[in-house]
């Protein structure tokens, strides 16, 4: 048997377990949900912000102990684009860091079997060797647009390495790359690429316009990966992995943004130009992560980029007639 093989065997079951997804109504949240009420017998546990904000650590503490989960994913962030985090760095870093420290301590105070806290790729250095290993962690400087945001999701990694080293807490964390689909924000101030990407082209065709924008050069290149098949990972990720060290989860492929704006007119049915704002920030120039790992644990996306394309506009335009006809 090959090293990979022995490194994907189980080591955890969530089969009969009480499973809290923390950020159940966010893209990622919602995915996961999804996913284990697809494929595994656990029993699903959910909590509103009215229930239990994460953000106050006895509320977080009074429901976990009495819900008692046994698994734990935390998906639960406070999140936006380049111009949401510039525009709101307190909240960024204050809400985020509440959101980890609050719930992976709890975790350890009631006793949860297995966490797995949810980063980011913004995380890594700015300038860091493309593609990104995990080793690139705190090696340089951060790309300043999202640096509040990185810096806390950088503590709950360490929260969790903490705990295990102190604790013996089976605590672990996986980096996403940028994620996209069913549940993401099209609010074009706070929304990432894709959604935004989508909504100006859609609305482009609708009004008949000789030509959509799109923000900076699209020159940058970027990876992406769908909500579902982060989900799936992660499900993955609980079962077969318990170490200290964060595993990227992406696609291991990259586009320019204007690749992607191309693509998503082509999806959207936007027979019209591309004009760029050169106005607007570019951010990091490229940002590859290094699937090696998660690959060597057994486990490899499934939805090709056009297809997610194509099934988070199917959703953009559901919704957007629901909220219509609401």
């Amino acid at each position: 048997m090959t090293e990979a093989r022995r490194a994907a065997e189980p080591v955890y079951s969530l089969a009969g377990k009480r499973v809290w997804v923390a950020g159940h109504r966010g893209m990622v949240g919602s995915a996961l949900v999804r996913r284990l009420q697809n494929e595994h017998p656990a029993e699903i546990l959910t909590a509103t912000r009215q229930g239990a904000d994460l953000r106050d650590p006895v509320a977080v503490r009074t429901w976990m102990s009495k819900s008692r989960p046994q698994a734990v994913f935390v998906p639960a962030a406070k999140v936006g684009g380049i111009l949401a985090n510039d525009t709101y760095p307190a909240d960024f870093l204050y809400d985020n860091l509440m959101i980890a420290a609050n719930v992976i301590h709890a975790a350890h105070e009631t006793g949860v079997e297995k966490l797995l806290f949810l980063g980011s790729s913004c995380i890594y250095p700015k300038f860091a060797e493309q593609p990104i290993r995990e080793e690139a962690l705190l090696t340089g400087s951060l790309e300043p647009t999202n640096e509040w945001y990185a810096i806390a999701k950088i503590a709950g990694i360490k929260l969790c390495q903490a705990y295990r080293r102190q604790h013996g807490a089976d605590f672990i964390s996986a980096m996403p790359t940028n994620l996209y689909g069913p549940g993401d924000n099209y609010d074009l101030q706070t929304s990432h690429v894709i959604p935004a990407l989508i909504r100006k082209a859609h609305e482009a065709k609708l009004s008949g316009a000789t030509a959509m924008e799109m923000w900076g050069t699209g020159t940058p290149r970027r990876e992406f990966l769908h909500a579902d098949d982060c989900a799936d990972a992660l499900v993955h990720l609980m079962q077969v992995y318990s170490g200290a060290e964060h595993v990227n989860v992406g696609s291991g492929e990259d586009l320019t943004i204007e690749a992607l704006a191309r693509l998503v007119m082509k999806v959207v049915g936007f027979k019209g130009g591309l004009e760029k704002d050169l106005s607007k920030p570019d951010g990091t120039p490229r940002k590859l992560m290094s699937a090696d790992r998660l690959r060597a644990l057994g486990w490899e996306p499934k939805i090709t980029l056009e297809d997610g394309l194509k099934d988070a506009y199917s959703w953009f335009l559901a919704t957007r007639e629901k909220r219509k006809d609401e």
